[in-house]
């Protein structure tokens, strides 16, 4: 249930982040450069706050639950992308926000575990 707690907060983190980063976008002369690195911290940033309350109650193995919820998390994602997008497939990019989801996962676990209840 914890899992379930920390998938949720994290992809209505994402998508409430990713809202107010297409409003910047569209009302500034922000380069689409820029897109990639800040999808990349915007999933970061979410699986890590979703991982931290997803395991606040859990007593001991936040690395654990917060990598399985970073797990989940990215290949979620990489699903509903590739029944969306058509000529999906993976890369060097993709490599590397799996990496970087799965640690950010467990970084968020473990702070999720050690936070004062």
């Amino acid at each position: 249930m914890n899992v379930f707690k920390g998938l949720v907060i994290s992809f209505i983190f994402t998508l409430l982040l990713l809202f107010l980063f297409s409003i910047i976008l569209t009302y500034t002369n922000i380069t689409e450069d820029v897109v990639a690195p800040v999808i990349i911290i915007i999933t970061m940033i979410s699986i890590l706050l979703g991982a931290s309350i997803g395991t606040i109650k859990v007593k001991k193995n936040g690395i654990v639950y917060g990598g399985i919820i970073g797990i989940i998390y990215i290949i979620g994602l990489y699903v509903i992308s590739s029944i969306v997008t058509t000529g999906f497939s993976l890369n060097m990019y993709s490599i590397i926000m799996i990496i970087l989801s799965i640690l950010a996962g467990m970084i968020g676990g473990i702070v999720g575990v050690n936070m004062k209840k």
